[in-house]
């Protein structure tokens, strides 16, 4: 690409946008979400990160914009990045864990927010099936089971 001021050769890169997603334990299940936009379906609570935005900050943001609720016990859990994991572009998320208090409600691009256990989740929108199996497969004692 040539600037158009000095007729200079200038580089331009194409990245990865990143984002959060969010497995939030409350009330003894996980919290997901049924998305307003597409791609359609539930999904974790997440979002894009925000420029200036620590990927904390996001994950705090996004979960009490979708859910209504705060967080605690942040913890990093893994980061995917298969080019291919949202239709939209190439994102990379970093997933945390955390638990949830207040009242749940759902907000901004969430139509519902709803309490699921490990053994009785709904078809999955993303990666997110992939993502929660790995965390499950990791961390089964820390939800419970009925």
């Amino acid at each position: 690409m040539q600037c158009s001021h000095c007729g200079h050769n200038v580089k331009t890169y194409r990245n990865p946008v990143p984002t959060v997603d969010i497995i939030i334990h409350h009330q003894g299940g996980i919290i997901l979400i049924k998305r307003k936009n597409p791609p359609y379906g539930w999904a974790l609570p997440g979002g894009f990160v925000d420029y200036g935005e620590t990927l904390e900050q996001a994950a705090s943001r996004e979960a009490k914009e979708e859910t209504g609720l705060e967080l605690s016990n942040l913890q990093q859990f893994h980061a995917y990045s298969d080019p291919a994991r949202d239709s939209r572009l190439h994102t990379i998320t970093t997933v945390y864990s955390a638990d949830g208090q207040g009242t749940l409600q759902a907000g901004d691009d969430a139509t519902q927010a709803a309490i699921f256990q490990p053994d009785n989740l709904p078809p999955l929108a993303f990666d997110h099936g992939q993502i929660l199996a790995d965390f499950f497969c990791k961390y089964s004692p820390r939800i419970k089971k009925k």
